[in-house]
């Protein structure tokens, strides 16, 4: 490595002044919180990148090995080379894969502004050096204790002196040159070496085991004689009493030198779990997203007349869940999935009325008139950026309060993230192969190794563990991936580039080409272990490329997806089929006119009695439904199903039923006196008014559902004796927009607003750092500079007459005071116009909201 030819920086405010454009753009972008709001200058930036929030922050993306290289940093002398950093990281065996890979770890730690530096004097920012490094309190990840000159802080002189007697080596004169001594023994591995030669195995065993951490061990007031030994030569340090700790310098060398037990400093590869033909993943995909499209149109029918009752608290009961699973026939994780996708997809909401209650929008009208692939890439989009995770829900909150499908607390910011990168990690393997679950997880957990919330935990398993699973079981579901591996489509909607050319024999089950079944697995190997893939990983996309994604996806899931078929094929057990998915009208009457008896591949549609009766209260005549049935049939209509249309028809309506409470009226006073003389009657408390005339005590709907119940067809009818035709009532909430998602931090910002936001740091901290005259009252660093109203005015014209720059003061409306660079132009009216330096633009400035002007020293442009 070699050094740096420019002035080695004295702050990270001096370091980042030296940054190119490009650099402080790529350090924006990794840390986007940085320009939230935009910094005046370079000095704020720094401060702002040391803060504890923003740190934390960077820290939690770092990938393991750049994450170890940090806390190597946060154990090593401060300011640490590069040479020292490595040997920290490969060990005294140099391990060559670190040394390969501490160049790009200690350049993204640069690029993100947590360390600075020469490569003979790199600094960890200081926060994140008290994160990292070890404490009592908080114990590094590397298991190392402090060092001897941290240990022996409170110790009396007399004791460090007897411990550098007892280690053999000479006296001092004092204290600080006495530890200076036995760190540089500690830290002499020959020496070191010819010390432990002393000790005995209980000694070294002792050392064995507090090694690798955590470092710290009790002990009794009169220690045995093997923990003795180690105390009297510092190789073990009392820090609070009956406990000891493991100097760090003791450790390194007992442990080779590494500051980590296992440094990792590449990914772990992506292991194929079964490679498929592209065709055959493709079409189980669009089989999914058939069946998705299926479900979410099958949900919102069933709530069509207005869904569960919203819980007080928000959400939807369990038992309302339940029910909603049943009727999908589902499980409840899965039809809790379905419906929270439909909510954020805009597809349903609350109605916000008195009784309020979950409905379809007004927007899942309009999407049902979209093309089968188009509704399902909106459904697809809205799963991709969604951060409502249903998969937790049935969980609890920090208040120990139930997580309610479609209630408040589902909403985890990492979702998106994980999604898309575990989606990502898919699209960089060969085109068709599926990958095992357990080293995707490995992946990425190298990727971000810090854990999440406790809240968020379940087991062993953090958040994002379980998000990378859900990712997984619901991109199946959806139809974004096929048999495990990523379809055409879902590369698409990832906005990723064509898949590798490389292609392996087919090793999954259903496979049309034959089987090949292998003891020996070398032939993954190679792409298993790629650090690197030879083609680009995607970005996450921006709302108008995701919107171009999600078009390309639907181009290429439509000829993948059936056609809506214009028939059925009736049978004569009362049955009809329907080979595939049916055209909107046919399926709509179809399922008014019978019920769904079984779905899948082809869905069987049952005549009965009580379907017949409701197409018949709908409105339809028998010759209607004759002539449906005869124009949509590909086979004749069954004589048992011409006979129960025309048995239904002839008995609807002989019987109708109006208010009183509630009467029945025929004109065949035989029925009627049937209807009394049966038990099952005396519920609805009848009574006769007349020989055609019978008056119930139950209400018109009651009495409907008893006399159908007890096998006859009655009818409704109005105050004028007219049949009421009863038509299912669509109810739909007002207009909705589709919740936002939680986004996890600021956006990162667009090429615009970098260059813009640049910009604007350069000039402030040109006017900042500007060198100025002298004057008789100098402001104090940071203040802004003061003159009286009157001096304002002639420096002002002065330097308008001059061209120079000046440096001022200025007040904006709101109280925000800041410093700035002009060159005045104009002064009249009480204003000066003038080009600022500092926003890079022409701008007129109120003279009154100027607190003062300085001229710039001669040597400033």
């Amino acid at each position: 490595m070699s050094t740096e030819e420019t002035p080695a920086p004295r702050s990270l405010a001096e370091a980042l002044r030296a940054r190119d454009d490009a650099s402080l753009a790529a350090l924006l972008r990794s840390r986007p919180d940085l320009i939230t709001p935009v910094p005046t200058d370079l000095t704020q930036l720094a401060t702002r990148a040391g803060t504890r929030a923003s740190v934390v922050r960077a820290l939690e993306r770092l990938d393991r090995f750049t994450l170890q290289t940090a806390q190597a940093l946060a154990v090593a002398p401060d300011p640490a080379s590069y040479d020292v950093l490595l040997a920290l990281l490969a060990g005294d065996d140099a391990d060559p894969g670190v040394t390969a890979a501490l160049p790009r770890a200690v350049g993204v730690l640069r690029e993100q502004a947590l360390v600075w530096g020469g490569t003979d004097r790199l600094r960890l920012v200081r926060t994140a050096r008290e994160l990292l490094a070890p404490s009592p309190q908080h114990p590094s990840a590397t298991g190392l204790g402090p060092t001897v000159a941290e240990a022996t802080a409170g110790m009396s002189p007399g004791r460090v002196q007897e411990i550098v007697a007892a280690a053999g080596l000479t006296s001092t004169h004092d204290a600080v040159s006495a530890v200076a001594s036995l760190t540089a023994l500690f830290t002499d591995r020959k020496r070191m070496a010819a010390l432990l030669e002393g000790a005995s195995p209980d000694s070294l065993d002792v050392l064995r085991r507090l090694v690798w951490g955590p470092p710290y061990g009790q002990v009794t007031a009169a220690p045995a004689v093997h923990l003795r030994w180690l105390l009297d030569r510092g190789l073990l340090l009392p820090t609070t009493p009956g406990t000891v700790v493991l100097p760090r310098e003791v450790a390194l060398h007992l442990r080779g030198g590494r500051a980590h037990r296992t440094t990792e400093p590449l990914p772990p590869g992506i292991e194929p779990v079964a490679t498929h033909r592209p065709q055959v993943v493709d079409s189980a995909a669009a089989g999914q997203a058939y069946t998705a499209l299926a479900t979410v149109e099958e949900l919102l029918k069933d709530w069509d007349e207005g869904g569960p009752v919203v819980l007080r608290a928000g959400g939807l009961s369990v038992r309302d869940l339940k029910r909603t699973a049943a009727a999908l026939d589902v499980s409840e994780p899965v039809a809790a999935f379905w419906v929270e996708l439909a909510y954020v997809a805009g597809l349903l909401a609350s109605d916000g009325e008195a009784d309020e209650r979950y409905a379809a929008t007004p927007a899942y009208d309009e999407w049902l008139e979209w093309p089968a692939a188009r509704r399902w890439a909106r459904l697809a989009e809205a799963w991709l950026t969604m951060t409502r995770t249903p998969g937790v829900i049935g969980g609890r909150d920090a208040k120990d309060r139930t997580l309610s499908t479609l209630g408040p607390g589902l909403d985890r910011s990492a979702a998106p993230e994980v999604r898309h990168r575990v989606l990502a990690l898919l699209a960089a393997l060969p085109e068709g192969t599926a990958p095992t679950v357990d080293s995707v997880l490995a992946r990425l957990h190298w990727e971000r190794p810090t854990r999440g919330p406790q809240q968020d935990r379940e087991g062993d398993e953090d958040l994002r563990t379980r998000l990378a699973r859900w990712t997984l079981s619901e991109a199946e579901s959806l139809g974004v991936t096929g048999r495990g591996a990523l379809s055409s489509q879902g590369r698409a909607l990832l906005g990723a580039p064509a898949a590798p050319a490389k292609t392996a024999e087919p090793t999954g089950p259903g496979d049309k080409l034959p089987v090949h079944h292998h003891t020996n697995h070398t032939h993954h190997t190679d792409h298993a272990h790629h650090t690197h893939p030879a083609h680009p990983v995607p970005e996450p996309l921006s709302p108008p490329e995701q919107a171009v994604a999600s078009a390309a996806a639907a181009r290429l899931l439509a000829p993948l997806l059936p056609e809506p078929l214009d028939h059925v094929l009736l049978q004569a057990d009362l049955t009809a089929v329907a080979p595939g998915p049916l055209e909107r009208p046919l399926a709509d009457v179809l399922g008014v006119l019978a019920d769904v008896e079984s779905k899948g591949g082809a869905t069987v549609y049952r005549f009965t009695p009580g379907s017949v009766r409701r197409a018949l209260d709908a409105g339809r005549s028998a010759s209607d439904l004759h002539d449906f049935l005869a124009a949509h049939s590909r086979t004749p209509v069954p004589q048992p199903l011409a006979y129960l249309i025309d048995d239904v028809a002839r008995r609807h309506g002989h019987l109708r039923i109006g208010a009183a409470s509630a009467y029945v009226r025929c004109d065949d006073d035989a029925v009627l006196s049937e209807i009394l003389a049966d038990k099952r009657s005396a519920n609805l408390r009848l009574r006769r008014l007349a020989p055609t005339v019978l008056a119930a005590q139950a209400d018109p709907s009651a009495l409907l559902e008893g006399l159908r119940g007890m096998g006859f067809a009655p009818a409704a009818e109005s105050a004028e004796g007219d049949v009421l035709i009863t038509r299912a009532h669509a109810h739909r909430t007002p207009a909705r927009t589709a919740p936002d998602p939680v986004p996890d931090g600021p956006p990162a910002p667009d090429a615009t607003l970098l260059s813009a936001a640049i910009r604007a740091i350069r000039a402030g901290d040109l006017a900042s750092t500007a060198p100025r005259r002298p004057t008789e009252t100098p402001a104090v660093d940071g203040d802004l500079p003061r003159t009286g109203p009157a001096e304002t005015l002639a420096t002002m014209q002065a330097a308008v007459m001059t061209g120079e720059a000046v440096w001022i003061g200025y007040v904006n409306a709101e109280g925000a005071a800041s410093q700035r660079v002009i060159a005045p132009i104009r002064v009249e009216g009480g204003f000066v116009t003038a080009y600022d330096h500092t926003a890079d633009e022409v701008r007129t400035y109120p003279l009154h909201r100027i607190t003062g002007v300085a001229e710039l020293a001669d040597d400033q442009p």
